[in-house]
């Protein structure tokens, strides 16, 4: 990727930190790397990051369900996935919370 390309990723990056949102209980923290999103366990929550919004939808044997811009991947703690030229993985699985990694990823 050429330097004048990274540049305009990282001003876009920002530019959408500024606009990352949470509703429902969850947390976003965004930096020029992408964003993490802490959301309840249990609940309703959405987030809108980097352009694209993202939902938990449920948690089962150790792996999230995520809808992220209009996509539903099932990724397993530790791993990540590619959704519309962004990865998307999962950190940690607790008995609360789910920590997610959305990030611009290869293709976009």
């Amino acid at each position: 990727m050429s330097r004048m390309r990274r540049t305009a990723l990282a001003a876009l990056i920002v530019l959408f930190t500024v606009a990352g949102c949470g509703a429902g209980g969850s947390n976003t923290d965004c930096g020029l790397d992408g964003c993490t999103v802490t959301f309840p366990r249990s609940g309703d929550a959405s987030v809108s990051v980097l352009g694209i919004s993202a939902q938990l939808v449920g948690v089962d044997a150790g792996a999230a369900t995520i809808q992220v811009a209009g996509q539903t991947v099932t990724v397993p703690v530790g791993g990540e996935t590619q959704v519309e030229g962004f990865a998307v993985g999962v950190e940690s699985v607790t008995d609360t919370e789910v920590v997610v990694r959305v990030r611009p990823g290869a293709g976009g």
